[in-house]
């Protein structure tokens, strides 16, 4: 019986989780918008939601715990201050969890999640290789 237990496993350990967890938080963090199972979605926002408040409090102890979960001081310092301005007046609920279809090969249920108010341009930013990196290449070739 699974009485009072709080959150799905995933068919995962408890440290593959937590690291699963800390991954995707990562990305939201970065994009302000990620694409996952609904699943995932659901139990992400609240850990989501924890950080974001951790960065609303500040401190040397809060920054700590953002890196810690992090694993990324640049992303914990978009939380310190960018994300922590932005949600200053907001009393919660940060993220938002929208439906977005069934998944071709698996056919699991797909939810984008989403910061509230976020911004546009963080989308895709430094996910990968862009135009500008390959032009250098080229001329430094």
């Amino acid at each position: 019986m699974r009485h009072r237990l709080r959150g799905r496993s995933f068919s995962r350990k408890s440290a593959h989780r937590k690291a699963m967890f800390e991954n995707l938080a990562a990305a939201l963090i970065k994009h302000e918008q990620i694409t996952t199972t609904l699943p995932k979605a659901k139990d992400l926002r609240p850990f989501v939601e924890r950080l974001i408040t951790i960065g609303k409090r500040g401190g040397l102890a809060g920054r700590r715990r953002a890196i810690a979960a992090l694993q990324d001081t640049a992303l914990a310092e978009k939380l310190m201050t960018t994300l922590a301005q932005r949600y200053a007046a907001r009393a919660g609920g940060y993220t938002r969890i929208v439906k977005s279809g069934y998944r071709y090969g698996g056919d699991a249920a797909m939810a984008v999640i989403e910061l509230i108010d976020r911004d546009p341009s963080a989308k895709g930013k430094d996910s990968g290789p862009t135009e500008a990196k390959n032009e250098a290449e080229e001329t430094a070739a």
